[in-house]
């Protein structure tokens, strides 16, 4: 019996290689015509629907405490009058809080603190372009004195980007048939797509400046983005 065991197991140590050899080993695509790699870049153009905006407050007092309380106050209008005008939680986000020392530099002296600077900033997502200006002069008109922005964006790309996709595909494909027709050749199969990535383009935040009293009548113009998918192609000609 304990032989048999001996046995079984050697034949196991034996087979166990060859087994994972079969299963990692790749599988060989025979070509029996020239292969064609072509490299396509397919584009969709949409409206931005979503203005991503950040806003918040400055606050400078004598003490850390009293810049930290005069802040809170200012940044809890803003709040309610996001929420008054209509803006969700989720499209809230706090994404800097900040408290610095202020010093006065004289030459030949140490520095003397004068004061702190406090500081709090709300990412907030827009998803009525048109009411976004609207809504900053009342974020200004309720204490916010920093505002930054906006970044525009697509909210749900997929549908975009599926057609830049569809017009990739259709790009390689009479690609494929005018490089077969230069070499008097024909396309015979499509043999891998592979996609390298979709670029989806956000413009950088422009600055803006706004007074401590509401500019009437801003305005955000949203324009248009483009998406951009590139695909990877390998046809076979003969």
């Amino acid at each position: 019996m304990r032989h048999a065991l001996l046995a079984a197991l050697a034949l196991g140590s034996v087979l166990a290689p060859a087994t994972a050899s079969a299963q990692t080993a790749p599988v060989a695509q025979v070509i029996a015509g020239t292969r064609l790699d072509i490299s396509a870049t397919g584009e969709a153009t949409r409206v931005p629907d979503v203005a991503i905006i950040t806003a918040g407050v400055v606050t400078r007092a004598a003490s850390a405490t009293a810049a930290l309380q005069q802040n809170a106050a200012r940044m809890e209008r803003v709040r309610t009058a996001l929420k008054r005008s209509g803006i969700a939680d989720r499209d809230i986000q706090t994404s800097n809080i900040g408290l610095n020392p202020e010093y006065r530099y004289v030459q030949d002296q140490p520095p003397q603190l004068t004061g702190y600077t406090a500081s709090n900033q709300l990412s907030v997502r827009f998803r009525d372009i048109a009411k976004s200006g609207d809504i900053l002069d009342a974020l200004v008109a309720e204490g916010a004195n920093s505002i930054n922005g906006p970044n525009l964006t697509i909210d749900k790309p997929d549908e975009a980007l599926d057609e830049a996709r569809t017009k990739a595909l259709g790009i390689g494909r009479a690609r494929a048939e005018l490089y077969a027709r230069s070499l008097g050749m024909r396309v015979v199969r499509l043999l891998s797509v592979s996609e390298g990535g979709g670029s989806y383009p956000v413009p950088p935040p422009m600055p803006m400046m706004m007074e401590a009293r509401a500019q009437a009548g801003t305005k955000i113009d949203p324009g248009e983005q483009k998406l951009s998918v590139t695909l990877g192609m390998v046809f076979e000609l003969r």
